[in-house]
């Protein structure tokens, strides 16, 4: 009992303690969007710094009490401490039937689809690599209210890069193998000797 007692006061202490770092450096702040942890990451808006958690909003609007400890130890992204320009990333695939270079100029005007996308830094299209089912692309843009949400902008951006490819005939691809059958002289044999036997009456 005695030791579950002391570890318990242990954890208590080591949240206090970081509580106190948390609130002396500043790394962490009310209104910050932050994504706690590699696995299983916790991403969300900062509401509140208490004496042993910090409360974290996430987008279903779901307050996560997180141990300070925890900010400490884990990995922790803040993507408004210095700046809250944040670069999203938006990945598409086209048919190699397509045109690159006019795909890339529709992913550039596909990045007027919000607002929020900044003008400077200046939204990029990039060719990245030739994949199975097709060339793959980019689109990388700028925001700088991430905690208004990024799944939202990236909504807006990709019906539009739908209707634009939609509109000049540019096709999205679908997953797919090509496969080749190769005729096993045995078998061909068989199927030789199985259809000449139902051909002869006798």
């Amino acid at each position: 009992l005695g030791v579950g007692i002391g570890f318990g006061l242990q954890r208590i202490t080591s949240n206090f303690i970081s509580g106190f770092i948390l609130v002396l450096d500043r790394s962490i702040k009310p209104g910050d969007v932050i994504t706690v942890g590699a696995n299983d990451a916790k991403f969300g808006w900062v509401q509140e710094l208490r004496a042993r958690y910090v409360v974290v909003r996430d987008r279903d609007g779901v307050e996560r009490l997180i141990p300070n400890e925890n900010l400490i130890t884990s990995e922790v992204v803040n993507w408004s401490y210095s700046d809250t320009n944040t670069r999203v990333r938006i990945p598409v695939q086209i048919s190699y039937d397509d045109d690159p270079e006019q795909a890339m100029a529709l992913l550039l005007e596909a990045a007027k689809a919000s607002p929020r996308i900044l003008a400077d830094p200046v939204p990029a299209a990039r060719m990245l690599d030739f994949a199975d089912s097709g060339i793959q692309l980019e689109l990388r843009i700028w925001i700088s209210d991430p905690e208004n949400g990024i799944g939202n902008v990236r909504t807006e951006v990709n019906l539009a890069i739908w209707r634009l490819f939609k509109t000049a005939g540019i096709t999205i691809p679908y997953p797919q193998r090509d496969l080749h059958l190769k005729a096993v002289p045995a078998l061909r044999t068989v199927v030789e000797d199985a259809t000449a036997a139902a051909e002869d009456p006798d």
